[in-house]
């Protein structure tokens, strides 16, 4: 249980503490026709191109308290898109915004932010499987803030800006910083792990599991979806154009696609 009341470190100068949360999102599908995989490319491109990925990492910015100071995007041929955003902590800050609880903020293409002591990236990678249909679309993003603003705010926010079947996550406190009587301290907030930080409507739709170093301030959770319809996961074609052996070899093609993402290694068979 995270204490909201835990008295706040007076600190000598800046606060050194580098924080990073790190996102790994999927969006898995399967098109069983090449032309219905190059256009879920196509739809991916455009859904998740530079101009909305600025979007995003704009109202990152904002959520977290963070002032923008320069933005360069790029969207690339065949596809996938980068934007990177420079910022620095806003010149005024609200007492809600320098919380460093950094509890659940709000819900809801490549992208980088960067701030003048921190950046926030975002990177897009379709891509789909020459034989079996399966199609997978991966987003990378990055929030790494030094100071007092924390990326975990944003947390929420980004989990739903994507509609995402697996999310890996990963949050590092860096560095150290010193109190008012030169005492080091390497964490200026309490944390167990980033589930801490999720809401609770994002916590009954998705399974998730822990890999935490505590002595490290390393942190690391997985997200699997819990709800599988297999009309979800259809793209170009709906279920009513398949026999049912076919959905079924569908699904196991799917559902082992998922399994590989989520436990980061190779199972064979289909």
């Amino acid at each position: 249980m995270i204490d909201r009341h835990k008295k706040q470190i007076r600190l000598h100068g800046f606060n050194n503490l580098t924080k990073t949360l790190s996102f790994n999102i999927y969006d898995i599908c399967y098109a069983s026709q090449p032309e219905h995989r190059e256009e879920y490319l196509a739809y991916i491109d455009e859904e998740y191109n530079a101009d909305r990925l600025t979007n995003i990492l704009t109202d990152v910015a904002d959520i977290i308290g963070a002032n923008i100071l320069n933005v360069a995007r790029q969207d690339y041929d065949p596809q996938g898109a980068s934007v990177t955003i420079l910022v620095s902590e806003e010149p005024v800050l609200t007492e809600e915004q320098l919380n460093t609880s950094a509890r659940p903020g709000p819900l809801p293409a490549d992208v980088v932010t960067h701030l003048d002591k921190s950046h926030l990236t975002v990177h897009t990678y379709p891509e789909s499987h020459p034989d079996n249909g399966i199609s997978t679309f991966r987003a990378d993003i990055d929030v790494s803030t030094c100071g007092r603003i924390s990326p975990l705010k944003a947390l929420n926010y980004l989990i739903h800006c994507f509609d995402s079947d697996i999310v890996t996550l990963d949050y590092r406190v860096r560095g150290f910083t010193r109190d008012v009587k030169g005492k080091k301290h390497f964490i200026d907030h309490n944390i167990t792990s980033i589930q801490d930080f999720i809401a609770p409507d994002t916590k009954r739709i998705y399974s998730m599991i822990d890999v935490n170093v505590y002595q490290e301030y390393i942190f690391h959770t997985k997200m699997l979806l819990k709800q599988f319809e297999i009309d979800n996961y259809l793209f170009g074609m709906g279920k009513s154009d398949y026999t049912e052996n076919e959905l079924i070899q569908i699904e196991k093609r799917l559902r082992k696609e998922m399994s590989e993402i989520f436990y980061g290694r190779n199972t064979g068979g289909l």
